[in-house]
């Protein structure tokens, strides 16, 4: 694998400075462009403090790695199993009709997930309130600086494959210049344009999300939907409790036909009870 990384663009005064620390530059074409940067001093011969900030920044600021437009800045998931699924489906419905598959960055720490509460329970999350009560402010900062990672990289939009994360998605992308793709608004636009109809006339459709407790009790996809006109149902604590937790279970161990048999009845008992589409 090559891979080939643009000169920095430092001032001759950065220069001497790495001079002194006796760090050598080798390569002649590196030298020539580090030179290149123009410093203004004052009549005594020292930088002008504007005008060194500057060109410091422009020292420190990363190129980017890729520069293609439709290169995408993926922010992994809590679990890496998440992020995988996800490029999976990316590097195949991008891969159609004999293309090259689309350029993507991946920026994943599994760090992230040893701040959280413990997964996969129920009663992790029994309230709004205790997820604002939860400290996540260090897992919001990590997310936030993986963002700004992903914008300096060359992305050109980003995703975040990931339920849990999406209960902060406003705060991390905060700031943010480009795209920043939420799964609720995606999943919303895309029943919206399905052109659903109501199994009764009058009602407004009915969609039923089957999600882990944390991102049904953040509520971002019921927001999202209703939006859209939708109107939501979603399976009682019990079935929460001894389906779809079970399930979740059983994905997290690669159980995928235990997982895929207990969503089954998941979605069965939404629409015996709720009359679902």
């Amino acid at each position: 694998m090559t891979m080939s990384f643009h000169a920095l663009n430092c001032p001759p005064a950065v220069r001497s400075s790495v001079k002194k620390n006796k760090t050598q530059i080798r390569n002649p074409s590196v030298a020539a462009q580090i030179s290149s940067v123009p410093i203004h001093c004052d009549e005594s011969g020292n930088l002008l403090e504007s005008k060194r900030n500057l060109a410091l920044k422009r020292c420190q600021a990363p190129n980017p790695l890729l520069s293609q437009r439709n290169t995408v800045g993926i922010i992994g998931g809590v679990s890496a199993f998440s992020t995988l699924i996800f490029l999976e489906k990316l590097v195949l419905w991008s891969s159609k009709d004999g293309q090259e598959c689309m350029p993507f960055v991946v920026c994943s720490d599994p760090a992230i997930s040893k701040g959280l509460p413990v997964l996969g329970s129920i009663h992790s999350f029994n309230s709004k309130n205790d997820k604002i009560q939860f400290n996540h402010g260090p897992i919001v900062g990590n997310l936030q600086r993986k963002r700004v990672f992903l914008e300096q990289s060359g992305a050109r939009c980003i995703v975040m494959p990931c339920h849990l994360s999406h209960a902060w998605h406003s705060e991390i992308s905060e700031g943010c210049s480009l795209p920043f793709l939420h799964v609720g608004d995606c999943v919303a636009r895309e029943l919206s344009e399905a052109k659903l109809r109501p199994l009764e006339a009058g009602s407004d459709v009915r969609i039923g999300v089957l999600a882990t407790p944390a991102a049904s009790i953040s509520g971002f996809y019921q927001e999202k939907l209703r939006s859209q006109g939708f109107e939501v149902v979603l399976p009682d604590q019990a079935s929460m409790q001894h389906i779809v937790l079970p399930a979740i279970e059983a994905m997290n161990r690669r159980d995928i036909e235990g997982a895929r048999n207990l969503l089954r009845i998941a979605i069965q008992l939404l629409l015996v009870n709720y009359k679902v589409g």
